[in-house]
């Protein structure tokens, strides 16, 4: 760590200061011309709480709010990494048509404002596609009996189990535009004399994608994968405007309840924080892992 230190520039020194200065001028400005009265210590009851009839912690708001988007982040990024390898192999398709299609698909999601792909995929898809299965009383069926627990793991209160669906739906289709165009490019990345060995021992184009280049495209894109993730993790804070319940939608209600408005942004700030960078650090320690194999 020491040796670290010493390996600072100058300018290194400089920047930190800086950033220091930053913060310190809008401490200054909160605490002297907002004349905000800080109440930190209310936060901690709105993580974790403990319950004095059933003499137990619970999770509260916060904590509701943080576990709802790790589990929307999860089975969105599952979702979306299975559609966008389809739209990957689609867009290097031989069949023009396919390959317009997908093409289509994935310039009209990347080029339009994210709040408004998200409103136009729950009016006219998402929301559509739970009432159609009848998603929302399957799921208070489901609440209302005994045994929720494994349920409420996996996916929380089930009352609020069609609102998750409904994220999960529109933050994998939004997103799956830009894994897509990730895969397309691994896909491209291999080199065409591979593709012409395969076809040369008899391959079809299937076995081909299958056995040869798939295999090597997903593990060179596996470090941009990995970076996506962690950005459907940040983007997940959209689809609270569609009220899905997830932290950044606990929060701006924590807010409503309480006027905690710096405590309670700069907690949720400082959760997404951990758990982007924790991420990070985690998937750099796996790619380094994975090149030292080599």
């Amino acid at each position: 760590m020491l040796k670290k230190i010493r390996k600072l520039h100058w300018l290194d020194y400089v920047v930190l200061a800086a950033v220091l200065g930053f913060f310190g001028y809008i401490w200054w400005q909160i605490e002297g011309s907002l004349n905000y009265n800080w109440r930190w210590h209310l936060i901690p009851n709105y993580i974790l709480r403990f319950h004095t009839g059933r003499e137990e912690w619970f999770a509260n708001v916060l904590l509701q709010g943080l576990a709802a988007t790790i589990r929307i982040s999860i089975y969105a990024s599952v979702l979306a990494v299975i559609l966008g390898t389809i739209l990957g192999v689609a867009r290097c398709s031989a069949n023009l048509t396919i390959r317009m299609l997908a093409r289509t698909y994935l310039e009209f999601l990347r080029n339009i404002p994210p709040v408004v792909v998200i409103f136009i995929f729950y009016f006219f898809l998402s929301q559509q596609l739970i009432t159609a299965l009848n998603i929302e009383s399957w799921a208070r069926g489901i609440a209302r009996s005994d045994n929720t627990a494994i349920w409420e793991f996996f996916f929380g209160d089930m009352r609020r189990f069609p609102s998750l669906i409904s994220g999960v739906i529109v933050l994998a289709l939004f997103e799956s535009a830009f894994v897509g165009e990730i895969v397309r490019a691994g896909i491209q990345s291999i080199d065409r004399g591979q593709r012409e060995g395969a076809r040369s021992i008899g391959m079809n184009r299937a076995q081909e994608l299958r056995y040869i280049v798939l295999p090597q495209a997903l593990r060179r894109v596996l470090p941009p994968l990995a970076n996506q993730f962690i950005t459907l993790i940040k983007d997940s804070a959209i689809i609270s405007l569609i009220s899905v319940q997830e932290l950044t939608f606990k929060t701006v209600e924590l807010v409503a309840s309480t006027r905690l408005i710096f405590e309670a942004w700069i907690t949720t700030a400082a959760f997404y924080f951990v758990l982007c960078f924790g991420l990070s650090m985690l998937f750099r320690r796996l790619e380094n892992r994975g090149k030292s194999r080599r």
